[in-house]
This record gives C-alpha cells, sequence and structure tokens, in this order.
C-alpha cells in the first residue's frame, strides 16, 4: 500500500509511505528503486503500532519512479498500489 504526501515546505518533493503487513513476507524488507540505486537496505521497513511496517520516502515530485520490495532470500514483492507495471517493476507517478 503507498500513502503519499506533499512534503511540506518543499514545492519539489512528494512524500510517498511505503506500507506491508507485518510479516508477509518474513524478515527484513526493503523498498528499492531507481531512486535508491535499488539497493536494499537504504529504505527498510520498520514496524508501527497498527500491525503494519512502513518506510517514508521523500521523491522528487512530477516523475515517474520504479520501485519493488525486496525480502530476504532474494524475495521480491509488487505492490498492488503502483500506477502501474513496466515488466517486473511498479511504476509510481509523484
Amino acid at each position: 500500500m503507498l500513502e503519499r504526501k506533499r512534503r511540506k515546505g518543499s514545492k519539489a518533493h512528494t512524500e510517498i509511505t511505503f506500507i506491508l503487513p507485518m510479516g508477509t513476507p518474513p524478515g527484513p524488507v526493503s523498498v528499492v528503486g531507481d531512486f535508491n540505486g535499488w539497493q536494499p537496505g537504504t529504505h527498510e521497513l520498520q514496524p508501527r503500532e497498527d500491525g503494519t511496517r512502513a518506510v517514508t520516502v521523500a521523491l522528487p515530485r512530477d516523475r515517474t519512479h520504479a520501485f519493488r520490495y525486496l525480502a530476504a532470500g532474494d524475495y521480491w514483492v509488487n505492490d498492488e498500489g503502483a500506477d502501474a507495471l513496466d515488466g517486473p517493476n511498479g511504476l509510481l507517478r509523484t
């Protein structure tokens, strides 16, 4: 699931919160994409009180970003909330 919010004080960025249920998939999960060089661990999802885990990333506005989730064991997960798909990657328009 994705949550979007314009970043206060910045007309150039949108805050995107990437959210997954706790434990699905199991183990550590990172959101990877063209905005972080597809590097796992850069934006690792953290537990929240509501039973989900999430990470918020400020992304440049008026762009399309490719992303996926990468879990332990080289397990890739797509987000059904993506705006579109490009092959195996989700696309997010900010």
